[in-house]
């Protein structure tokens, strides 16, 4: 089973350490660490990790999207580069060693051109791709229907397309229909229509979309009490392991390449699920951009054996 991850936002991740944030001095780090970042970057990343393969399609421009590739190469990813005229974004991480507390400096990135934009769509219709898996967010002044022109490609490859992104380009993609979704529940508000979803709202929610053929899997993501797991004919929950926090850079990207990986594995839902949430905690308790190590899932998969409640 090939997968293919679509990044059209992707980052250099530049995290360092001080003792404590404070305005107006002058604030002494620690060495940075580089990592490549962004949705579908990460997802690659993480399903390397896991011992599989995938190919990354990804945009870069200027020397720090020669870096990206660079890291990238390092990680022995298989890659598929469609070069912009401008410069890859940076994103900036600082962990405040006195308090534990993290801080996310989010950069936009660069518009893409016409040109650049549907070089993306090509590369990604000859793939030849079985799982697609499109995350993150989109450059500035990019059409909303993006990820819509994503999921008729998918169809039209007989792909299973894995979206996890927001806002107008989430909906937008669900009128095209897609494989899977990894909605929060305000996200699942956003797509249903509803207001203040509880609990025991998420499932009917969900069968909503599938019902409508927006969807075959909703995965609703809890955060720290895990996730939620609808189909048509299934509903079920899994709690997340407790861990010690370090930083939730990745986590979700490290969920869905959990989940990407096991399907291609033949794995049941349920199962899916369980890897999903095993990778996406497993982040969690690496500091900085450094996303999971396999060990740390196995043992949080154990967990599930022995302690996880559905």
């Amino acid at each position: 089973m090939k997968i293919v991850t679509l990044t059209v936002n992707p980052s250099i991740d530049k995290s360092t350490h001080i003792d404590r944030l404070i305005a107006e001095q002058k604030l002494r780090c620690e060495p940075p660490r580089y990592d490549a970042g962004g949705g579908g970057v990460n997802v690659s990343k993480a399903i390397k990790r896991l011992g599989g393969k995938s190919t990354a399609i990804f945009t870069a421009g200027g020397p720090s999207g020669q870096m990206l590739q660079n890291l990238l190469k390092q990680e022995e990813i298989e890659t598929q580069v469609i070069e912009t005229e401008q410069w890859t974004r940076e994103n900036f991480i600082v962990a405040e060693d006195s308090t534990n507390a993290q801080y996310r400096f989010g950069m936009p990135g660069a518009s893409l051109t016409e040109v650049e934009t549907q070089a993306v769509l090509d590369a990604l219709a000859s793939s030849e791709a079985n799982y697609i898996v499109a995350s993150g967010s989109l450059p500035p002044k990019t059409d909303d229907n993006f990820y819509e022109k994503v999921a008729a490609i998918s169809k039209k490859m007989g792909a299973r397309l894995i979206l996890d992104t927001s806002g107008e380009p989430l909906r937008a993609a669900c009128d095209e229909g897609v494989f899977l979704l990894k909605p929060n529940i305000g996200e699942l508000e956003t797509l249903v229509g509803a207001k203040d979803l509880q609990m025991d709202d998420v499932d009917e929610a969900a069968r909503m979309l599938i019902g409508d053929g927006k969807c075959e899997v909703v995965i609703v993501s809890l955060g720290p009490i895990g996730a939620i797991l609808v189909t048509k004919d299934l509903c079920e929950h899994v709690p997340a392991p407790p861990v010690q926090k370090r930083s939730t850079v990745g986590a979700g990207d490290s969920m869905v390449a959990g989940m990407t990986w096991a399907l291609t594995q033949e794995l049941s839902y349920s199962e899916m699920l369980r890897w999903g949430v095993a990778c996406g905690s497993a982040a969690t308790m690496n500091e900085g951009t450094q996303l999971f190590l396999r060990a740390d899932v196995e043992r949080l998969l154990e967990w599930f054996v022995r302690f996880g409640k559905s």
